[in-house]
């Protein structure tokens, strides 16, 4: 009788526990998501899907050429290394 008694007290203290580590979860997913959206681009940006439109499978904003040190930064600044297709910058390419 002790046992059982002393289990109905702490089944509340455990859904609350199990409530709240859920919660965190999907706060800390909600977050993570909202982080790899990257930065905000104007509804009249190009997009890279716009711009290679018969690449279907994507193309990488990889560039194998000279490019100048400002263009480096526009692409840091735009994620251009973590960005997937169809979703990368059009600053991501050179000009």
């Amino acid at each position: 009788m002790f046992m059982t008694n002393q289990m109905s007290r702490l089944r509340p203290v455990f859904a609350w526990a199990a409530l709240g580590v859920l919660l965190a979860a999907g706060v800390a997913q909600s977050a993570t998501a909202l982080r790899e959206t990257g930065s905000i681009q104007s509804p009249d940006a190009k997009t890279a899907q716009q711009m290679f439109a018969d690449a279907p499978d994507g193309v990488d904003p990889i560039v194998t050429g000279p490019v100048s040190a400002a263009f480096k930064q526009r692409q840091k600044a735009a994620n251009c290394d973590t960005a997937v297709w169809p979703n990368i910058p059009a600053t991501c390419y050179p000009d």
